[in-house]
């Protein structure tokens, strides 16, 4: 899944997390394995991992391990399922989130930039030992920390007015990573960036540290449509639909079978009773060419093939995208002669 330069393999084997850049920055872990098929490359998950880890290069480490080749270390980190992210702050030990089984693109954006935001703040300098040029400092480290970074009145989760509100809105409508400070939080920043600036008001959005503007001027930016764009950034790809992507998964054979195990090794007895019909369909050297899913290793797909087939129970067979029938029928149709045209497939 390694789609990105900024993102670093961890060997198979590995024990113990070592944070490749030293412990002075976060860590975003992403466990998997190579059977598990969410998280492979080109997929929207992993796309969106790498854009994230180009985002926020040198603030975050990101790293990606296969979990079955790791036992050691997905023990320490209590790893049940794949995909998990995990995401560590600074000192390499402490949990911040965890994220298991396959999230949302904007929950796992928004905890990306929720542990950006964990990196303690330089401590503000006393009244006796301020400088000016040190505010200064800190601010353009600040206007610099994400891609896209907005100072607002609030967290994106609960913003305190409504100008704040209006423009978080924008940047995840336009599927944005971006990073936010809360100005209510700290009066030196809340003034000190008004002169920065020169813009009196808030929220304030920066992109690659250099200022575009209030509210009035994101939504005129946002008004053509592509706010992303207008910015001079990469959206961080949509995630498709579940409905999208059983659509796409039930015509990806001919004939294609959702199963409990695989057919060398079927976890349920009516799963194998399918497997033994499709094997026995032969007429001289002719055999049934068909593709298998195994429902266990795909907890989103099993409940919502469900819904997708309306039937409630597996194995269940697709032929040309659509749902022939479950274990009764199937046996129905081998009985009467009626499977036979498979084999002019």
């Amino acid at each position: 899944m390694v789609s990105a330069d900024s993102i670093s393999s961890i060997p198979d084997g590995t024990s113990n997390f070592v944070p490749l850049a030293g412990s002075d920055i976060p860590s975003a872990i992403c466990f998997r394995t190579a059977w598990e098929p969410s998280i492979q490359p080109g997929t929207i998950l992993d796309e969106a991992f790498s854009a994230l880890s180009s985002a926020y290069q040198g603030k975050i480490g990101f790293y990606v391990v296969d979990a079955e080749e790791c036992p050691d270390l997905s023990d320490f980190f209590c790893i049940e399922i794949v995909p998990t992210f995990v995401l560590l702050r600074a000192d390499g030990k402490t949990v911040q989130e965890k994220l298991e089984g396959i999230p949302e693109v904007d929950v796992l954006t928004r905890a990306v930039t929720s542990l950006v935001a964990s990196v303690p703040a330089p401590a503000a300098p006393t009244a006796s030992d301020h400088k000016p040029d040190d505010l200064e400092t800190r601010l353009k480290e600040l206007v610099g920390s994400s891609t896209v970074m907005l100072f607002m009145k609030g967290s994106p989760e609960a913003p305190r007015c409504g100008f704040s509100r209006q423009a978080i809105e924008m940047l995840d409508k336009a599927s944005l990573a971006y990073g936010t400070f809360d100005i209510l939080s700290n009066d030196e920043v809340r003034q000190g960036l008004k002169k920065f600036s020169d813009w009196p008001t808030y929220p304030q959005l920066y992109v690659n540290g250099e200022l575009m503007g209030g509210v009035d001027i994101i939504k005129e930016m946002n008004e053509g449509g592509n706010l992303a764009q207008e910015l001079g950034v990469e959206p961080v790809p949509a995630k498709e639909s579940l409905h999208e992507r059983l659509s796409k998964l039930v015509r990806r054979s001919r004939v294609l079978l959702f199963m409990k195990g695989v057919p060398s090794a079927p976890k349920c007895g009516f799963s194998r009773q399918v497997v033994e019909i499709l094997e026995g369909l032969a007429e001289g050297d002719r055999r049934v060419p068909y593709d298998t899913f195994n429902i266990l290793e795909d907890e989103e797909v099993r409940q919502g093939l469900k819904t997708f087939s309306d039937w409630p129970t597996y194995p269940q067979l697709y032929v040309d995208g659509e749902l022939l029938g479950g274990i009764d029928i199937i046996r129905e149709m081998k009985e009467s002669g009626d499977l036979d045209y498979l084999l002019d497939f």
